[in-house]
């Protein structure tokens, strides 16, 4: 799909953009909003946030758009440096681009991205969301790393796969569609 350098930064921006207001709600609302609402005796996820002055990050509590814009800046720094060029590799060592139907190489790379990239920000999240009004052990950072890997990927998994990727792609398409079209008539001419 990204052909160049541009084309990789916007679609990582799309798919990260989306995600990360994914794993935000996932993580407030399913993961911890029981906790939160029986904590603070709130009735709602949202009024518990309020009543307790934010979501807790980094030892303070944080407004949600706060926590956002955190996690999308490691989330994209993560995507464009780590994430994006060793998924692509990684998917190449099993399967060879040029004879293996895109759909099937796609999903690899969709695979790819999800194995580590869902360890490497649940590992930041532990840092980002660890009790740290408890004292700092690391055998607890280590289970907090391990239950968030255990809660964030099969939802990553399933998110990416049958949600996010097709709607970024579809945007994707849309945004460069004169490039798309450039790149289909000298084949089509070809033939």
């Amino acid at each position: 799909m990204p052909r160049n350098q541009f084309q990789r930064m916007v679609f990582a921006f799309l798919t990260v953009l989306i995600t990360v207001h994914a794993y935000v709600f996932y993580s407030l609302y399913v993961v911890n909003g029981s906790a939160l609402c029986s904590a603070t005796g709130a009735s709602g996820v949202l009024s518990a946030i309020r009543q307790q002055g934010g979501v807790y990050m980094f030892g303070h509590f944080l407004p949600i758009w706060a926590v956002v814009l955190i996690e999308f800046v490691c989330a994209y720094t993560l995507e464009l440096t780590m994430g994006s060029p060793c998924s692509f590799r990684l998917a190449c060592k099993v399967f060879d681009p040029r004879t293996t139907h895109p759909v099937l190489f796609e999903c690899a790379i969709i695979c790819a991205t999800v194995g580590l990239m869902c360890p490497a920000m649940s590992f930041l999240a532990a840092w980002m969301y660890y009790p740290y009004y408890e004292g700092f052990h690391l055998l607890t950072l280590l289970a907090n790393w391990l239950r968030l890997v255990c809660f964030n990927l099969p939802f990553a998994y399933f998110t990416q796969m049958f949600f996010i990727q097709p709607f970024v792609r579809t945007a994707f398409k849309f945004l460069f569609r004169r490039d798309l079209a450039r790149r289909s008539a000298p084949a089509a001419e070809a033939a």
